[in-house]
């Protein structure tokens, strides 16, 4: 797949294609289905399937500060992408010139003169250029002008998280953000993933027999609610099943918000300067305080076995359920 980052990285003598654009965090279930739609109309014209994205999130250019936290870094979602079948990925650097750009300015700068879109695929609340004044019904009309179809893709979902509302990012950061990481995994498709750089902390796990990796998380990032959960922690291409823990580990009156996994049964592991990643896949307890080390001990050897448990349970479903879909 192609990663292209500013309009002047696309090629010279690029032909159409099909696009679609947005922020795209998280690339949840909604998002790949209007992505998946792009490919697959791609494939049926036999021309490349583009992702326009933006860097920064356009909110934070126009209400600095109030940058989201962030479901997915940019190579997360294009490898996510990829894995759906994209051809290309276009990061448009979101600058305050760039968010001055009218609605039809942004149709013939990026879609006509940039990327030749022979079709254009979006949700129905897909809003574009200066003040978001750009609507579906707009980027039709111009589609008419300038030889472009667009096509729409209903994003509605059903479950416990959803409750027949939309597939939605701010959604999910609210999962996320209150330790529902099944919910947030329902609309994602996947458990929520936080990446960072393994650093020194305080060595207190190592001293009580559970080492842990303590992770650097990237800016803005959504990190679930303080709490210990059961997920994995990832090692380039190794998942290997984890206790986690959120933050400032309060048996320790420590004031640092941290992000920490315990690789079960993993010894030996050295792991300070290495990128990891660590997915969540269930809140298991909040963070106590304990009345002495020794009962903190007995809690975390529970910890421990119940996230072995859960991921073992997941694992076995999903081989099951990849079996029953052959």
């Amino acid at each position: 797949m192609q990663r292209w980052r500013g309009l002047e990285d696309i090629p010279q003598d690029w032909g159409r294609s099909v696009v679609t654009i947005g922020s795209y965090d998280g690339v949840h279930r909604g998002h790949q289905l209007i992505i998946g739609r792009a490919v697959e109309r791609a494939r049926e014209l036999g021309v490349p399937a583009v992702v326009v994205t933006f860097d920064p999130h356009p909110s934070e250019v126009v209400r600095p500060g109030s940058h989201p936290p962030l479901l997915a870094a940019h190579h997360r979602r294009a490898e996510l992408m990829a894995e759906l079948g994209v051809d290309a990925v276009l990061i448009l650097p979101f600058t305050v010139e760039f968010s001055k750009l009218s609605p039809a300015d942004f149709v013939v700068k990026v879609l006509v003169d940039k990327l030749h879109a022979q079709c254009v695929v979006e949700g129905p609340n897909f809003r574009f250029g200066h003040r978001a004044a750009g609507t579906v019904d707009f980027l039709k009309e111009l589609g008419a002008v300038y030889d472009y179809e667009v096509e729409v893709v209903d994003l509605f979902m059903s479950g416990a998280a959803g409750g027949g509302q939309p597939f939605s990012s701010t959604l999910t950061r609210r999962l996320v953000a209150e330790g529902d990481v099944a919910g947030a995994a329902e609309i994602l498709g996947r458990p929520h993933r936080v990446e960072g750089v393994v650093v020194r902390g305080a060595q207190r796990g190592r001293a009580l027999g559970y080492p842990t990796a303590n992770v650097e998380t990237l800016p803005h990032t959504a990190i679930p609610a303080d709490g210990v959960y059961a997920g994995w922690l990832t090692v380039g291409d190794e998942a290997m099943p984890a206790a986690i823990s959120v933050g400032t580990n309060v048996q320790f009156d420590a004031t640092e918000r941290t992000v920490e996994a315990y690789a079960i049964d993993r010894v030996g592991l050295e792991l300070y300067g290495l990128h990891v990643a660590v997915d969540f896949l269930a809140y298991l307890r909040g963070m106590e305080k304990f009345a002495s080390v020794e009962e903190l001990l007995e809690r975390m050897a529970h910890d421990v076995k119940q996230a072995r448990e859960l991921v073992a349970s997941y694992e076995r479903e999903r081989v099951a359920a990849n079996a029953a879909g052959r």
